[in-house]
């Protein structure tokens, strides 16, 4: 009975991907196969465990094609977006994620990262590490629609990519790193949409990345974004957040505290 058991979820997952569907909730698996929940589990622990499947969520899984069997599972941009819907969250691929999909490919991440809310852990599925970062106002951030081979997923707009590289810089890597990307950034960055996208932001993040894209010759990008911190600034903010003031080291245009050496990798 369990080798059939087996046989059958093969054959569900193998009628799934014939007709393109390359994801599945552990309910639609026991409907499929017709036995109670402790038996579909197990049928579908055997097929991960030659596999054929993998799990980045709980209750929803994902085929693995052969393509794939060496990563254990789809690319992440693969089944982030039914993942997503699943757990019925807005998202968006962000941070170096979107940064690369930009054509920021200074730096690879070791993870897919993934902005949403409420916040979530982590999961791996094979090889495959998605983090999630909160961002409270995600469904408000501009963001594109890119194709995958699966579908298509959301990225946040090159605006938006680099307000979170500087708002989230601490755990993405640093102000050197950020710096670095934001060079390689900086031609896909439109300067009107930049002030659109400031509204979506705290301000100090504005007053932050014009400071940046100074520094890495994105001089042509950041005139209207200064302006904006002119007339909305209120008070001095500090360039590293987590480090003390260097008195005397004030750059009045972003009314900003330079508390920090940035050296970008250029």
């Amino acid at each position: 009975m369990k080798s059939e058991e087996t046989h059958r979820a093969s054959n569900f997952i193998a009628e799934l991907a014939a007709r393109g569907r390359y994801s599945f909730v552990s309910a639609d698996a026991g409907v499929a196969l017709g036995v109670s929940k402790d038996a579909t589990k197990l049928a579908l622990y055997r097929l991960a465990k030659q596999g054929l499947i993998a799990s980045p969520g709980r209750g929803f899984y994902i085929i693995v094609p052969p393509e794939y069997r060496a990563l254990g599972s789809l690319p992440a941009d693969q089944f982030i977006p039914a993942l997503m819907e699943h757990y019925g969250q807005p998202y968006y691929a962000g941070l170096l994620t979107a940064a690369q999909y930009h054509g920021a490919a200074h730096h690879r991440p070791q993870e897919f990262q993934v902005m949403t809310a409420p916040a979530r852990r982590s999961v791996e599925a094979g090889s495959v590490r998605v983090a999630f970062f909160l961002r409270k106002n995600v469904a408000e951030v501009p963001v594109q629609s890119l194709n995958t081979p699966r579908g298509s997923i959301r990225v946040s707009s090159p605006e938006a990519t680099a307000f979170d590289l500087v708002g989230y810089q601490e755990r993405i890597g640093g102000l050197d790193l950020v710096a670095t990307v934001l060079a390689d950034l900086a031609e896909a960055i439109d300067p009107d949409k930049l002030v659109a996208t400031a509204e979506k932001s705290p301000i100090p993040w504005s007053q932050r990345l014009g400071y940046l894209l100074e520094r890495v010759e994105g001089h042509d990008r950041v005139k209207s974004l200064k302006a904006y911190v002119g007339n909305h600034a209120r008070d001095v903010t500090r360039l590293l957040p987590s480090a003390s003031s260097m008195r005397g080291e004030r750059n009045s245009d972003w009314k900003l505290d330079v508390n920090a050496e940035v050296e970008p990798d250029l």
